[in-house]
């Protein structure tokens, strides 16, 4: 290297628009059925170590495996969901590696006939402050199962392994390298991750390596069609840090083409304390794998009435939600997006919107008071405690002028989360915050406030219209916030 060379520090903004970041994804996804892909051992996250072992699962001599018929029908669930073509006769492969925490010595997988073909996932990001979508294609979605687990000790000296990770079933989700940015590779994810909740088939945890990826980079120079030399960052459970990954390996994939080096096709690990990537070994080749047919398994068809009676369990998607919320309930596109995040939270702006006919003041509660809840608590809309029924039964209060908005937001909200199971009327009665629409009443509240300042009146008699704020907050504090501000809004403006 010269003493001109280019860093992964140095590359600047401008010198990164030369290039064409290429990203290809292959997303691993744990599934949520009660036992494993191939033996009859529980399929459970956080249980003491290899409790969940069988003798097939650790491998012993004689032992036969079974397909597991609803980690298939999962499988082909997040096919029909992602427009994918359903293969109707699949058949399991052996992928021959030898790692201690693969006890057969060999993980069945699926690579001449994997169950899902094409397919894609839309996405949606932000362009010149306008949404912009695009087609993110797959090549294919497999079955396989897990490996276990190596567990490192502090000395580096021991590793212990856990074998309850071992035969857990997985689909792993292959894409065109059709991403090229950070940016929309984290999308993807997030838009991966949304889906396979909502189907069921998932809890997409990364946090507990349920939903994991390996991401694999390239750089080319702008307007070239040839791809260039991909490396692979193994093991994201991240999005945030696996958008620091690429990052960096732009950085340092481009500062490397600028020296004249040759990029070595390798998988690399990303280093969550310095934010860098490192070699871990030279990627292999399919070959090295020695892929064939698992003569232990028979092969699967598919029949056109398992197919159909899938597809009408199908749960409805983001995406058709979206438009029938819009269309439907009359919400702008962001707020449907918002409210679609999660199934659950998408059910409970229904089941409020089946209560009352107040659409978007349901939305503005969700996003409102009702998100601040939650993310105050780091919790979801399933541990909310207010019913779909109270909620309504408040928005109506609101909407209908008996109390005020604030009066709504700031009092009956907060005594109704601590007690939910009164109603929000009673509350309202209970402390005197019903909205005050005598006129005689208010009109004395009007007077002392006018009278209480003179000079503010006469700023205001002057042209300084903007005080009308004042005097309405005014008069809304001598009634504790139960005067009805559109009547006090008309009697200060006769007045003054």
């Amino acid at each position: 290297m010269t003493q001109n060379a280019v860093h992964p520090s140095d590359v600047t903004d401008e010198l990164l628009a030369a290039y064409e970041t290429v990203i290809g994804l292959e997303v691993h996804c744990q599934l949520l059925t009660e036992s494993k892909l191939f033996a009859r051992d529980y399929n459970q996250f956080g249980t003491e170590p290899n409790t969940n072992i069988g003798p097939l699962t650790i491998a012993l001599p004689g032992t036969l495996p079974k397909i597991n018929k609803k980690a298939v029908e999962y499988a082909i669930r997040l096919g029909i969901a992602c427009g994918c073509s359903i293969s109707r006769r699949t058949i399991f492969d052996r992928k021959n590696y030898f790692y201690p925490d693969l006890p057969k010595g060999y993980q069945i997988s699926q690579d001449k006939k994997p169950i899902c073909i094409n397919g894609g996932v839309t996405i949606s990001l932000k362009h010149d402050g306008r949404p912009v979508e695009k087609v993110i294609r797959f090549h294919h979605i497999h079955l396989e199962e897990d490996a276990g687990k190596s567990v490192h000790d502090g000395s580096h000296t021991e590793t212990m392994l856990d074998y309850n990770r071992a035969g857990t079933p997985l689909v792993e989700m292959v894409s065109e390298p059709d991403l090229r940015s950070a940016e929309e590779t984290g999308a993807f994810v997030t838009e991966i991750r949304r889906l396979v909740r909502y189907l069921g088939i998932s809890d997409g945890n990364m946090e507990e390596g349920s939903l994991r990826c390996d991401v694999n980079v390239s750089i080319r120079k702008k307007g070239a069609e040839q791809y260039g030399t991909k490396v692979e960052i193994k093991n994201m459970n991240s999005i945030r840090n696996m958008m620091r990954a690429i990052a960096f390996e732009e950085k340092r994939q481009v500062s490397m083409l600028e020296n004249g080096e040759l990029i070595q096709q390798e998988t690399r690990m990303f280093d969550v304390e310095s934010g860098q990537t490192y070699g871990m070994r030279v990627k292999e080749t399919m070959n090295d794998y020695r892929y064939f047919p698992d003569p232990d398994l028979s092969p699967i068809v598919v029949s056109e009435e398992w197919l159909a009676s899938i597809k009408d369990s199908m749960p409805a998607l983001p995406h058709e939600l979206r438009e029938k919320f819009v269309s439907q309930y009359g919400i702008p596109a962001y707020d449907a997006a918002v409210l679609t995040d999660t199934r659950e939270l998408a059910g409970y702006f229904e089941a409020v919107c089946a209560k009352t006919n107040a659409y978007k003041a349901v939305s503005n509660w969700l996003m409102g008071p009702v998100k601040s809840y939650l993310n105050d608590r780091e919790g979801d809309i399933a541990h909310f405690p207010i019913s779909a029924q109270s909620l309504a039964d408040l928005i109506a209060l609101s909407e209908s002028g008996v109390v005020s908005n604030s009066v709504a937001t700031q009092k009956i909200f907060p005594v109704l989360l601590a007690e939910p199971q009164r109603a929000p009327s009673e509350i309202a009665s209970a402390n005197n915050w019903l909205q005050n629409s005598n006129t005689n009443e208010l009109e004395s509240l009007v007077d002392e406030v006018i009278s209480a300042m003179p000079d503010k009146v006469d700023a205001y008699k002057k042209g300084k219209k903007g005080l009308m704020g004042l005097f309405v907050g005014e008069v809304m504090k001598k009634s504790n916030g139960t005067a009805d501000p559109k009547l006090v809004n008309q009697l200060l403006a006769q007045k003054l």
